[in-house]
Parts: structure tokens; sequence; C-alpha cells
């Protein structure tokens, strides 16, 4: 009787050790399958705040110029990951509002902003959109960050002074917040000579064709920015 306990205790103890075992298999395989996406969790972040144009409107999911952005990432194993917090219709004014909290919440390395086109839409004051471009760049260069500013111009039909006006103040904010400045965001698309062909029936918003030639406008710059880190 005494043998066959002892047996028994033995047989115990090599299945309890067993499933001892499996747990702490199971547990590193699942550590080991959550590592990489704990590593890119803890990447630097590239913050995008724009309106429609990085927001993928009128576009199917994951082609707009922003989710290219992370492909070009991964592409050239940059570590860093992409948050766009872009929405469509937003103007400066709503960037302004909503900086402060993206910042607090994903603590980014760059900020790109894209923003001032519906401004110019809706007839906003240009001295209002200035302030306020000039005070999400002073944030987030406060916060640590290193910010890209997008200019945009105005169609012809708005007359030469106002397009002019208008594109001084994403060169004037660049200069005063010392921020990097794509000139044109939509510099290959908009100034064609058939411009219809990269938009959509609205004619307001570039198309899936355009989102390439928009990213060729942004890495450039954004790539110098990350260099500096």
């Amino acid at each position: 009787m005494e043998g066959l306990l002892k047996l028994k205790r033995r047989h115990f103890n090599a299945l309890v050790c067993s499933v001892c075992a499996l747990a702490a298999a199971g547990s590193l395989g699942q550590a080991l399958a959550q590592a990489p996406a704990q590593a890119a969790s803890q990447a630097p972040v590239i913050l995008v705040v724009g309106d429609s144009l990085s927001a993928e409107y009128g576009l199917k999911r994951g082609t707009g110029w922003v989710a290219l952005l992370g492909e070009t990432l991964a592409k050239e194993k940059v570590k860093a990951r992409v948050v766009n917090a872009s929405i469509s219709g937003d103007t400066t004014s709503g960037g302004r509002s909503r900086i402060a909290a993206l910042l607090k919440q994903h603590r980014p390395k760059w900020v790109v902003i894209e923003l001032g086109g519906n401004d110019a839409l809706r007839g906003l004051p240009l001295n209002m959109t200035r302030d306020n471009l000039a005070t999400m760049a002073r944030l987030s260069r406060e916060a640590g960050a290193q910010v890209l500013l997008l200019g945009m111009e105005m169609p012809p039909n708005y007359g030469a002074k106002y397009a002019q006006e208008f594109r001084d103040v994403f060169t004037a904010v660049a200069k005063a917040e010392q921020t990097a400045l794509v000139p044109f965001f939509l510099k290959g698309v908009a100034d064609t000579k058939d411009p219809t062909a990269l938009f959509q029936n609205d004619r307001i918003h570039p198309n899936e064709l355009a989102q390439p030639t928009m990213l060729d406008n942004v890495w450039p710059e954004l790539r110098k920015l990350i260099a500096r880190r």
C-alpha cells in the first residue's frame, strides 16, 4: 500500500510539473507574440493633425497619404508610428482646440499640421488662421515635438491678392515658430494642366491616384526632421 501511495504521489508530482511547464511555455509564447505589438506601441509617434485631405475623405480606407506614410516608414525601417488625428471639415480653430489633449495623449516626437484650407473656403480672417497655426506649432514645440507645417494655396478665382496673402500665412508661421514647411501640399496635384484627373467628382478632394504625390511632397521634409532625433 505504501509503495502504491509513493507511486501515485510521484505521478501527481510529475503531472504538476508538466502543468507548470505548459503554463510557463504558454506565458512565454504569449509574451513573444505580444513583443512586436508592444515594441510598435513604444515607437516614437508622428502625429498628423489635418482635415479631409488627410482623413481619407471619399477614399477607400488605407489608401490616403497618411496610410501610405505608415507603409513608407515600415519599408525604410524607420522606428516610428503614425497617429492620424485628422477630421474632415476641420479648421485651424478646431485643431487649436484639440492640440493640447492630443499632445498629452500621444506625446509625439513629430507633429504634422495640415490645416487652413477650410478657413479660406469659409472666408475666415487670415490673421485668425495665422494665430491658430502659430499656437499649434508653439504648443507642439513646447511639448518636445518637431513640427512640419503643410502649406496650402487657393485657386486663382479667389483673386491674386488674397491667394498671395493666404500663401504668406504659412511662410510667416513657419519662420516665426521655426518649423519645417512644405510650401504647397498639393503641388503636382492641383497645379497640373488637367487637375480634375487627380480629384474626386467634387473637384475639391484629391482622389486615390493623387495620394502618392501628396506623400512625395511631405516625406522629404519629414524625413529630415526624423533624421535629427
